[in-house]
């Protein structure tokens, strides 16, 4: 077991490195800013109009309301749904991992990824909802792999192309699964609840077979394992259900636990922005090399663990935004916008500010005090302050484990709905069977690995599906172009809705009526 772990290591390595290093931050970030020019800025530009649509809407039966369509769900539980697999690990764990590796300037990469990232997001779900279609069960199927086929096969000598690619990104989307929707956030639940709540008659078994975990280690990925199939193995229709009552509550239950914590340490609010801007141009030497390496590890690292948080350039979340019952790619598009927002902008900033203000992470040295480690270290802050019968540490374990298992959730649609493509709506049983059991390898292998295999599938993911979306941006633009003469500027125009032509004229009619 040992060397098989050894060897997955070492090529995981070589593949993260290239993927990430060499082409996939350039063509991250480019995706971002192109479909930022291309839609004019439309984060910015219409910025009243987007957050009127979602957060402003929050409380329409048009959007809140279960729809009695069998085959969609409410536009609020695509979002909570597409939250539940975004708002993970990444939000607590991998924010402090980018803070310990990358320094303080990490978090402003965050941001710079997750500005251009809206857009990212905004066209990848856009192109969903205007490619998708309905399988043999009368559900909405929409994702990457339809647009790479159908858009970007549909250019003058691409069709090859558009093939294959939709087949890659669907076989990358099934490891990113595995990977970042499972082994990843299973992995962070069990460090956290077993250092929270310990277990001594379970955590001093140790099993050799399996790299030494404890028995209460794998006692806590058999009951996620048995967790998950209960609402998995019951269809979109109940993680959705699962999603919207649990996403909004653990999010703002977190985000007022850590304004509080940020209220305790107020003096170190304004050096903890200092600390962001001046390191992200001017790392810390702490871990040695020169300013140029250091400055390419903090930019990365703010990127990776940015994407890792909010998806945004995988094409994973559209796959649950096209099950939405709206009939304008554009409207799901601005969801998409605020889900990127709500993810970085608010979630992983509140949690860098209570890193970065707690007194256990150097500003001008980049070190953490001793004995912490990144894992632990958001459960270590909040025990700083909550510190009664460590229940600061205990409502971090809590929250890792919601925050971690909705992503379970969430990414089990997206693996489901990738194997659909691939080998049918028959056989996605088969797929929810092996990504329930890859829970269990969540929680004995090694932190490290666990998130470099993500980190991984992740860029695998990204290449093929940012391919599409760079090829497609002039339908992007023509879409929003359209969207915004009939709906800011009031003019009479045909809608563009859908590449089939009964859905577009179905659709039509239904958008028409609503006027």
């Amino acid at each position: 077991m040992e060397a098989f772990l050894k060897a997955l290591e070492n090529v995981n390595g070589a593949v993260n490195t290239f993927v990430w290093v060499k082409i996939g931050l350039v063509i991250l970030i480019g995706a971002g800013i192109l479909m930022t020019a291309v839609t004019k800025f439309f984060q910015i530009s219409h910025l009243g109009h987007w957050w009127k649509n979602t957060v402003g809407s929050m409380f329409k039966k048009s959007v809140i309301g279960h729809t009695d369509d069998k085959s969609s769900i409410s536009p609020f539980q695509a979002l909570c749904t597409a939250l539940a697999a975004t708002v993970g690990t990444g939000n607590i764990a991998g924010v402090s991992a980018a803070i310990c590796i990358g320094g303080a300037g990490a978090v402003f990469w965050m941001w710079v990824a997750a500005f251009f990232g809206m857009m990212t997001n905004y066209s990848e779900n856009v192109l969903g909802i205007y490619y998708r279609r309905k399988n043999k069960s009368n559900e909405w199927s929409g994702g990457a792999m339809y647009y790479l086929k159908d858009g970007l096969g549909s250019k003058k000598g691409c069709k090859t192309l558009g093939a294959v690619l939709a087949v890659l990104f669907s076989c990358f989307a099934i490891l990113a699964s595995f990977g970042i929707g499972s082994m990843g956030q299973v992995n962070k639940i069990v460090l956290n609840v077993s250092a929270a709540f310990d277990i001594k008659a379970l955590s001093d078994i140790k099993i050799g077979f399996l790299n030494g975990a404890s028995l209460y280690n794998v006692s806590i990925g058999v009951v996620i394992m048995i967790l998950t199939a209960l609402i998995v193995l019951g269809g979109l229709k109940r993680i959705a259900a699962f999603a919207e009552k649990v996403v909004p509550f653990m999010v703002i239950a977190f985000i007022l636990g850590s304004l509080t914590i940020i209220g305790v340490n107020y003096a170190n609010i304004l050096p903890a922005f200092k600390a962001i801007f001046v390191t992200a141009f001017k790392p810390t030497a702490a871990a040695g090399g020169t300013i140029g390496y250091l400055v390419s590890v903090v930019i990365t690292q703010g990127f990776k663990r940015g994407v890792f948080s909010n998806e945004a350039g995988l094409g994973s979340s559209v796959m649950v935004h096209s099950n939405s019952n709206v009939k304008e790619p554009v409207k799901q598009g601005m969801w998409g916008i605020f889900e990127v927002f709500a993810d970085t902008m608010v979630v992983c900033t509140t949690t860098a500010l209570v890193v970065l203000t707690s007194g256990l992470y150097n500003l001008k040295t980049g070190e953490l005090a001793a004995g912490l480690e990144d894992s632990t270290l958001v459960g270590s802050v909040f025990n700083s302050v909550f510190s009664w019968g460590n229940i600061g540490q205990k409502f971090i374990a809590v929250a890792m484990f919601i925050f971690a298992f909705t992503t379970v959730l969430g990414w089990s649609h997206y693996g489901a709905k990738a194997w659909e493509y691939l080998f049918g709506e028959k056989s996605v049983v088969v797929f929810k069977i092996i990504h329930i059991c890859t829970i269990f390898f969540g929680a004995v292998l090694s932190s490290s690995l666990a998130w470099d295999i993500s980190d991984t599938f992740n860029g695998l993911m990204m290449i093929p599906n940012l391919i599409g979306v760079v090829t497609l941006c002039p339908l992007v633009a023509k879409i929003t172009s359209n969207y915004v003469k009939r709906k800011i500027r009031k003019q009479n125009i045909k809608p563009i809705l859908s590449y089939d032509d009964e859905i577009q004229a179905k659709s039509e009619e239904e958008v028409m009526a609503e006027i």
